[in-house]
């Protein structure tokens, strides 16, 4: 029998967790004869929420923790560098698995490719074409150093045969992370089982209308007077609709700088602590309409077939809009406050749920991985 493939799968943040949880799942032996090592940067760390996280998806502790923590982009990146090369070293994987588009996915990518150690990218190919945001660079150089590139919409192919890619590489897969969300959504709480833990029981009073509100990029949350505006608006809308807010800590951190915290005092508007994975499944599942900058929100909601409201002037998820339950406010708060009103007034769309969001994309990522491995092993022999 020959001896197992050996993968070294990355996460950093969260939502890649979310991401890699299916594949780790469906790797495992009998059905491959991969043996997979998970590696965790320590991009984005919380110890309670990681926890939280590990515990909800069933996934065993990781093999590394690299504990790089937060930092410029330059030196997060090479710091993750850095780190990681050593791992590498001792491992001498088959390959390295990325997902997503964080300053971690980039890093490792570039270490493996400078290794000559092919790089897998789950999530390849979307593109927001706004050079401004950092995960827009991330998404695009750790695609050019990718040898199996795994599109999660038809937009993400079509984005990488332009950009110069062989088509034998790209693999139209669908959305892993849908696959997590379709397993845990029965588990899902309900909205007033989470104002209880949060010590708000009877917030949105017996009618259960609200919206879910959750902001987190630097370009909205930064800048005070993009701030202001967004939170002003927010107040607004809350004389329509009461609002839940589960408070990302960088936007907590931005509002007390900014002398802003006080905006928040509007009586319909409840801050919450950073919920659950479950959680936020609960409140998207029973929200009126959720507004966001998250790229993952975007795609939950349209899956659970709940209005969204994008509060940015892109999205690198298109078919969230052409085919899902999302729309591009922007960030103008006269806009946002229309678009939410129409919503109220006619329902907002609900949208069809995207070709491969089905719950079988990790499969289909697996089986493309392990027939790649079998024909360069053959073809080394």
């Amino acid at each position: 029998m020959s001896r197992p493939y050996r993968i070294v799968c990355v996460v950093a943040a969260r939502p890649n967790l979310v991401k890699i949880a299916p594949l780790l799942a469906a790797f495992q032996p009998p059905q491959t004869q991969v043996e997979t090592v998970l590696v965790h940067t320590g991009q984005h760390y919380d110890a309670d929420m990681d926890a939280q996280f590990f515990n909800t998806l069933a996934l065993a502790e990781p093999d590394f923790r690299l504990q790089v923590g937060s930092a410029s982009h330059a030196v997060q990146t090479a710091e993750v560098m850095r780190r990681f090369e050593p791992v590498l070293d001792q491992l001498a994987p088959s390959a390295v698995l990325v997902v997503g588009d964080v300053n971690s996915t980039l890093a490792c990518a570039l270490t493996a490719a400078k290794k000559q150690i092919p790089v897998l990218h789950v999530e390849a190919g979307l593109r927001s074409f706004d050079r401004t945001m950092p995960e827009e660079i991330n998404r695009v150089l750790t695609d050019q150093l990718s040898e199996l590139l795994f599109t999660s919409e038809a937009s993400g192919t079509s984005n990488l045969l332009r950009e110069g890619i062989p088509p034998h590489r790209v693999h139209f897969v669908g959305n892993v992370m849908i696959d997590t969300l379709l397993g845990q959504l029965p588990r899902a709480p309900s909205t007033a089982s989470v104002l209880r833990q949060a010590h708000l029981a009877g917030f949105i009073g017996d009618g259960a209308h609200y919206a879910l509100l959750t902001l987190h990029r630097p370009s909205n949350v930064d800048d005070p007077r993009r701030l202001r505006a967004l939170m002003t608006a927010m107040v607004k809308l809350s004389e329509d609709l009461p609002i839940l807010f589960p408070l990302h800590p960088r936007t907590r951190a931005m509002l007390k700088q900014h002398e802003l915290a006080s905006l928040l005092d509007a009586p319909r508007i409840a801050c919450l602590p950073p919920q659950s994975y479950l959680n936020m499944l609960g409140l998207m599942k029973h929200a009126c309409v959720v507004l966001t900058d998250s790229g993952g929100m975007q795609e939950e909601s349209t899956v659970l077939r709940v209005p969204c409201l994008t509060l940015r002037e892109n999205t690198e998820r298109p078919v969230t809009v052409s085919e899902g339950s999302n729309a591009i406010a922007g960030r103008d708060p006269a806009v946002i406050l229309a678009l939410c009103r129409d919503i109220l007034r006619y329902g907002g769309k609900s949208g069809r749920i995207p070709q491969y969001w089905d719950g079988h994309a990790a499969a289909r990522i697996v089986t493309a991985t392990t027939n790649w491995l079998q024909t360069r092993r053959e073809r080394r022999a």
